[in-house]
């Protein structure tokens, strides 16, 4: 079931939340619980019946591992707790892509029945994966069965995120918070789930008709030129942003009108001045998951190892950084996809981030070293450095096969040159014949695929105002700033956004911005288009 739908927004929430507040205001707390289970599993099983079971199993096989854990705290339980976990997510989503390769490597026909990958595993396989680690550590004292199921299958973060944290939900589902509906938490959650669905379905689908044909066009091998490559590649970066942005939203915003907090998942990513300030707000909760559960142990063991044997400081920054770094954004990739390109996905920001690392500890020995000196013009320059380098690397979080994606990536780089129009040769006189000559300079027009057909100027000034959106306005959780919508809502996270009318309150003037986006949202609903991150 999607959240951008009528059957999800007219029939299954209203019902929902009736149900909720019913239970609640009658102080049946295990049925309220219940109810919001049983909805849940419902909201899952609508898109196959079949993975209910999946999800039934993967909850009761990390609930019976989790209470083992909490009795005996050994590490050869967490080692098949966790190996259960992931040899399940392997054969889901990993198994044809192993086979696949195989066959390729040696020659052979080892057939594998087509298994069609349930939603939200990855999400719920590693969301109980960090519960069963912090039970080990003795982080996890909560063991409640029916919260539990509550924790794992609540439907706003259930497909897609954010990835939500055991010690961070359980607090919550007390019988206080679970007492009926409360008009605070419908007014902001509203006002948060209309934002989201707006973004989803004006924005990302508005722009998905430039960024879809060039993907399309690549896999057919068509011979692309410079400024269709990056237009199509700068389309699907703002595509990919305002429809996972927006679908987190919409589980924010979910969440609250039940009283529930859940992380917030995106904070301006393109606005960043680098890369690590990029992966920062730029699905957090992934992020922080790689960084506390992945990255900081391995990390932490390499620099005591090269502590212990005096290496020198290329082989300890090798060590500490570069293999740890390596590592956990190959795995950020192979979460992502079953395939090469999500691998190099990840291998190609493991490769900025190391860059960056580079560039951080050359400025720490050279501290006077100043490229630019305005502020204002190193700021800029470095996110537009920043926000290109994303681009780039969202080429192979998109396209289909590495074939495509290797013709747009090398399009993007020159190889087939940069086309002008005709008119611009007479212009330049004799430097336009040795341009060409020399395959730098092809004068046969910017667009000459005509990819983006008749909405070629439609697409670019979609692409111009979803910059002047994502540079100038405020993300949500600056306009929600001064309410508890969020873990992360507290004054020194997010900031204040430029002007006080952009600062949400319970007033008519927002009640009529938030009921136009609603129903300009709900009007051009009439195809839903599932999310781009639900595939993952």
């Amino acid at each position: 079931m999607l959240f951008n739908s009528y059957i999800f927004i007219f029939l299954f929430l209203p019902i929902t939340l009736l149900g909720f507040h019913i239970l609640g205001k009658r102080g049946h707390y295990r049925l309220t619980i219940s109810w919001l289970v049983a909805a849940s599993l419902f909201f899952y099983g609508w898109w196959n019946p079949i993975y209910i079971g999946l999800i039934v199993g993967s909850v009761l096989f990390n609930y019976i591992f989790g209470f083992l854990l909490l009795a005996r705290p050994h590490k050869l339980l967490l080692s098949l707790g966790i190996i259960g976990n992931l040899g399940a997510l392997g054969y889901f989503k990993y198994a044809n892509f192993f086979i696949n390769n195989i066959n390729s490597l040696i020659s052979s026909n080892i057939i594998l029945e087509q298994i069609i990958l349930p939603l939200g595993i990855s999400f719920f396989t590693f969301q109980q994966i960090t519960y069963l680690v912090d039970t080990y550590l003795g982080k996890t004292k909560e063991h409640n069965f029916l919260r539990y199921c509550l924790f794992v299958t609540f439907f706003p973060q259930l497909i897609a995120g954010p990835i939500v944290h055991h010690k961070n939900m359980m607090p919550q589902f007390t019988k206080n918070l679970l007492s009926g509906l409360k008009s605070n938490n419908l007014a902001s959650g509203f006002t948060i789930f209309s934002i989201g669905l707006f973004k989803k379905v004006i924005l990302a689908d508005g722009i998905a008709v430039s960024a879809t044909p060039l993907f399309e066009a690549a896999e057919r091998g068509v011979d692309l030129k410079f400024f269709e490559a990056w237009g199509g590649a700068i389309a699907y970066t703002f595509q990919l942003y305002f429809d996972f942005s927006g679908y987190s939203d919409m589980a924010i915003g979910l969440a609250l009108m039940f009283g529930i907090i859940i992380p917030v998942n995106f904070l301006s990513p393109y606005k960043a001045k680098n890369i690590a300030n990029f992966w920062r707000n730029w699905h957090i909760s992934l992020s922080n998951l790689v960084r506390d559960y992945l990255y900081y142990p391995i990390s932490l063991s390499l620099t005591r190892c090269a502590h212990n044997i005096n290496l020198g400081p290329i082989n300890s920054f090798n060590l500490s950084i570069l293999l740890p770094t390596m590592f956990a954004f190959f795995w950020v990739g192979l979460w992502h996809g079953a395939g090469w390109n999500f691998v190099l996905f990840g291998l190609l920001h493991g490769t900025y981030i190391v860059i960056y690392n580079i560039w951080i500890k050359i400025k720490s020995i050279v501290p006077r070293i100043k490229i630019i000196k305005k502020a204002i013009i190193a700021n800029t320059l470095a996110r537009i450095i920043t926000f290109l380098a994303v681009v780039f690397s969202f080429v192979l979080f998109r396209a289909e096969s590495m074939y495509g994606a290797t013709n747009i990536l090398s399009t993007m780089l020159g190889t087939n040159g940069i086309s002008l129009p005709l008119s611009m040769a007479d212009n330049l006189g004799n430097t336009a014949l040795w341009l060409t000559k020399h395959g730098i300079i092809q004068f046969d027009g910017m667009f000459r695929n005509n990819i983006f057909g008749h909405s070629l100027l439609i697409g670019l000034i979609w692409i111009i105002v979803l910059f002047v959106i994502t540079l100038l306005m405020p993300n949500t959780q600056q306009i929600m700033r001064h309410h508890n919508s969020a873990f992360e809502m507290w004054t020194g996270k997010i900031p204040k956004p430029q002007f006080k009318w952009m600062k949400w309150n319970p007033t008519i003037y927002w009640g009529i911005i938030v009921a136009i986006m609603f129903v300009v949202a709900i009007i051009n609903m009439t195809k839903p288009s599932e999310f781009l991150y639900f595939q993952f």
